[in-house]
């Protein structure tokens, strides 16, 4: 019999809001953090604007000594894990500490610090780099910080899967507690790079928007009027526990995850296979993970990234997984407002559904104000919507056309 798994915190950092709290009342109020860049200046780029988090404080959170060492995008991994297990109350002690691991990823990693320091040495030669540089940088020390500050001692591992990566990390570590390698996992996704390398690569592909006079009004998912995707920065991570082990330290349950899927499209670097297909079956392998039936999905968090070929081949995709019973479930997208966070997209996107679970609050899709004819789902247009769901889905694909679906459900014992 499978182990139940259920989620006794979260915490995000985001563009709208600097701890959870913050930025679940900016979602369900339909506010946006897209605003003009203020990390870098390059007047010659298309896109100026990006959902970046001001006024963050590393030093809340981290030791000034320490801030040195780590790369942004572990800052915001260390923010959003202390909020996650605050509100989880789970303590790491000598005799748990084998058995509680850490599955914390990044899509990019420390892509600004190899623009510092690739500056640093043209200029002034390998001498000047910093011996923090490599630590910095690699993706998998969001893990491993989080490991040597909490003492935790069990599985330890980093995932880079694009755009899917923090709802990888979820769902892997989901899998690592119901097989039984684990007692509690912190899992999730963070995300830094609104850099020039970073925002002039997307740009280069032609991927962004280009709404620079109304920042606010230009991730618009679904809507006919979009032209790209806004680039966004925070973390969103989860606490996971053995239900078993959950109840008898008389943890609060925030939610259960029930299922998990995980597919490829073998189809083209950067575009999702036609109609959707390789997201529908990663849909499909959720609903059978989770053993329901697809009438009793209540709300979608949509992958939704305000570009045409992710809105359209998403909707394609839910209908052909949920057919008629599409038109009934509500489907948001909350990039709306975050903009796309890539790495962490999945992270805070699973921490949204599971607020939404608990406060029976659907958070909306701004902007949709001009629907495009091939998008004709229920997507909570402009507005938060009061609805008590008992089950949800998260959504998220990359490119390499990789495909992860988490669903949690409403706690009962």
């Amino acid at each position: 019999m499978k182990r139940r798994v259920a989620v006794t915190g979260v915490g995000m950092i985001t563009p709208v809001g600097l701890n959870t709290d913050e930025s679940w009342k900016a979602l369900i109020n339909g506010k946006s953090g897209i605003g003009p860049i203020t990390q870098f200046e390059d007047k010659s780029m298309p896109t100026q604007i990006a959902g970046e988090i001001h006024g963050f404080d590393s030093l809340a959170y981290i030791d000034a000594k320490e801030i040195k060492k780590m790369d942004r995008f572990i800052h915001f991994a260390i923010a959003a894990s202390q909020m996650a297990m605050n509100e989880s109350g789970l303590t790491i002690t000598p005799e748990n500490a084998e058995h509680v691991g850490i599955l914390v990823s990044s899509g990019m990693g420390g892509l600004p610090a190899i623009e510092k320091y690739h500056k640093i040495y043209l200029s002034s030669g390998y001498r000047k780099i910093s011996p923090f540089f490599i630590p910095m940088l690699i993706v998998n020390m969001a893990s491993g910080q989080l490991s040597i500050r909490y003492g935790a001692k069990g599985p330890n591992s980093c995932i880079v899967t694009a755009c899917a990566t923090g709802t990888h990390s979820i769902g892997d570590a989901f899998k690592i507690i119901q097989r039984g390698d684990a007692l509690a996992m912190i899992a999730g996704g963070t995300e830094s790079c609104i850099c020039p390398l970073g925002v002039g690569g997307f740009n280069a592909m032609k991927a962004l928007s280009t709404r620079n006079s109304e920042p606010q009004r230009a991730s618009r998912p679904f809507d006919a009027e979009r032209d790209g995707f806004v680039m966004g920065e925070g973390a969103g991570v989860v606490i996971l526990e053995d239900m078993e082990y959950a109840l008898k330290r008389g943890a609060k349950i925030c939610a259960e995850v029930v299922g998990y899927g995980m597919t490829g499209d073998a189809y083209h670097m950067t575009s999702p296979s036609p109609n959707g297909e390789g997201a529908a079956r990663c849909m499909k392998m959720a609903i059978k993970d989770a053993g329901i039936a697809p009438t009793e999905m209540g709300y979608i968090n949509a992958h939704g990234t305000s570009t045409k070929f992710n809105d359209e081949n998403e909707t394609a995709a839910i209908k052909t997984v949920f057919g008629d019973h599409a038109y009934k479930i509500p489907v948001s997208s909350t990039k709306s407002m975050t903009g796309h966070l890539l790495g962490a997209a999945g992270g805070v996107e699973a921490v949204i559904s599971i607020l939404a679970l608990r406060d029976g609050v659907l958070p909306p899709t701004i902007n949709l104000e001009n629907p495009d004819p091939e998008c004709d789902l229920d997507y909570v247009p402009n507005k938060a919507r009061q609805s008590q769901v008992d089950v949800v889905m998260s959504n998220s694909f990359g490119f390499g056309g990789t495909n992860a679906c988490l669903i949690f459900k409403r706690f009962r014992q």
